[in-house]
């Protein structure tokens, strides 16, 4: 099986970048041949373009008003103008591409030409709303959660000769974002022009990452709004199982990828989704919790690593080389490429950016490139290539004590990857501040059968070890604080 590797552009800031290197407007059916070729060698199958669709006139508004977000354009872009705000791309105005893009004409060139070169590409999909001046809204004003009116958690919008107040869209931790209405997942009519939209977007990607999936779900969904009432018999059915039957019927190869949080991951993989975030992962590492990560990993479910997705940093977070220092980040980067499931990398977390972008920019600072991080994920990405790690069999290995005292094998973590009979590896990470000792038992059909050579690829050791040595003690290792091993081993 191959483990998805996913990379998330910046479209418009992409776009730009490339427009201001060539000196005339670049759109996604002009993509440089270079940028497909960059992503085939470094392993990419499947590339996510944030950011495609439009965005309503309305929320560009909000985002130039925004005091709060003027501050962080100050911050990141201090000579930023007006043009330069696009408003965010999660207060969609139509799942179109907009024409300064390349429309939709565009999208299918790109889509085209990623296709010819073996990768697939993913756009997301946002169900909990839409932005204020969406044509629903216009239209089909009862397809919104009614809000309070002269609440701040609302707004006043007429439509078919009367005022209505429809509510932003909110999560129920969070202030509501003022940029958008908030659908009502309670009522069938919703559900019905929810999944059109989704079989639209289908028709023109291989998958799609949901924006905050689990805000729909019906539990969810009913603790957040109780406060409302809903005017009509709710719909009694999950709106996700559903809509993925349905897309598959059409695109049965079709990826669903949900962002979701609040130990909710579990409930879409049994939804049907493909794949989901593991925020814990991302949160251990950057807290520096070696023991819960090794527990959060050896703990999951069956299956759920390798369907989930792992990641430093994304659009969301806080740039990786900001949130590591650099011992840390290499070793958690060789982890999250290792795992099994889908591997996300940020566009500018392969040169060490150091800002993170508002997502309502159009335009970002040019960053220095960090010679060291650029070196090291080039070489890892196109190590993972010649191994069998991301392409093959897995499995999640326990680290043992070295002796009956030692407990700094619980800051290990140990991945087997197989794919031919006669060679297998293994990748060991210590995420600790302490040196590390282990024994770790691999699980290899006719082990004891060969003697085998051990070549380590992240330093010049090598050695050979008795396959029989190794089926019946493990292999003893010992790491560096915050080091990490990716050994091959082939019949010596």
């Amino acid at each position: 099986m191959k483990h998805p590797l996913l990379y998330e552009i910046n479209t418009r800031c992409w776009l730009r970048d490339l427009s201001d290197e060539s000196g005339s407007a670049i759109t996604l059916s002009q993509i440089p041949e270079r940028e497909f070729t960059r992503w085939l060698d470094l392993g990419f199958t499947h590339i996510w373009l944030m950011g495609v669709w439009t965005t309503t006139v309305a929320a560009r508004e909000q985002a130039l008003r925004s005091r709060q977000l003027r501050e962080r354009y100050d911050d990141v872009l201090p000579d930023w103008q007006p043009e330069d705000i696009g408003g965010s791309p999660y207060a969609i105005g139509d799942y179109n591409v907009p024409e300064e893009l390349g429309g939709n004409d565009g999208l299918k060139e790109f889509r085209r030409r990623l296709h010819g070169h073996g990768m697939k590409l993913i756009l997301d999909f946002v169900p909990n709303h839409v932005g204020i001046g969406h044509s629903w809204l216009q239209f089909w004003p009862e397809l919104f959660v009614q809000g309070r009116p002269g609440s701040t958690g609302a707004f006043k919008w007429r439509a078919k000769d009367t005022d209505h107040w429809i509510a932003h869209g909110k999560d129920p931790y969070f202030s509501a974002w003022v940029d958008t209405a908030q659908l009502d997942f309670r009522r069938p009519e919703t559900h019905r022009a929810s999944l059109d939209t989704l079989k639209l977007i289908a028709n023109q990607c291989d998958g799609v990452r949901c924006d905050m999936a689990m805000l729909v779900l019906r539990k969810i969904f009913e603790r957040t709004w109780e406060q409302v009432p809903c005017p009509v018999a709710p719909c009694e059915r999950e709106f996700w199982p559903h809509a993925i039957a349905m897309v598959r019927e059409q695109s049965p190869e079709f990826v669903f990828i949900a962002e979701a949080y609040w130990d909710l991951e579990r409930d879409f993989l049994d939804q049907g989704f493909d794949f989901t975030y593991d925020k814990w992962l991302t949160d251990h590492l950057k807290n520096e919790n070696p023991t819960q990560t090794t527990t959060h990993l050896k703990n999951a479910r069956d299956g759920f690593i390798g369907r989930s997705v792992h990641f430093l940093e994304n659009h969301d977070e806080p740039r990786a080389a900001t949130a590591f220092d650099w011992r840390e980040h290499r070793t958690a980067a060789v982890l999250a490429c290792s795992l099994p499931g889908m591997r996300l990398l940020h566009e500018g977390q392969l040169s060490g950016a150091e800002k993170q972008i508002p997502v309502q920019l159009a335009r970002r600072p040019r960053e220095e490139q960090n010679d060291e991080i650029h070196a090291f994920y080039t070489w890892i990405l196109r190590l993972l290539r010649a191994t069998a790690i991301g392409d093959g069999e897995h499995k999640l290995l326990t680290p043992y004590p070295a002796w009956a005292t030692n407990e700094t094998h619980q800051g290990v973590t140990a991945i087997q990857w197989q794919k031919h009979p006669d060679a297998f590896d293994l990748v060991v990470v210590n995420l600790a501040e302490h040196d590390a000792q282990c024994f770790i038992n691999p699980e290899i059909r006719g082990l004891a059968k060969n003697d085998w050579s051990m070549t380590d690829f992240l330093s010049p050791a090598a050695f050979t070890r008795p396959g029989r040595e190794i089926a019946n003690k493990g292999i003893y290792l010992a790491l560096a604080p915050h080091a990490a091993q990716i050994h091959h081993f082939t019949p010596a």
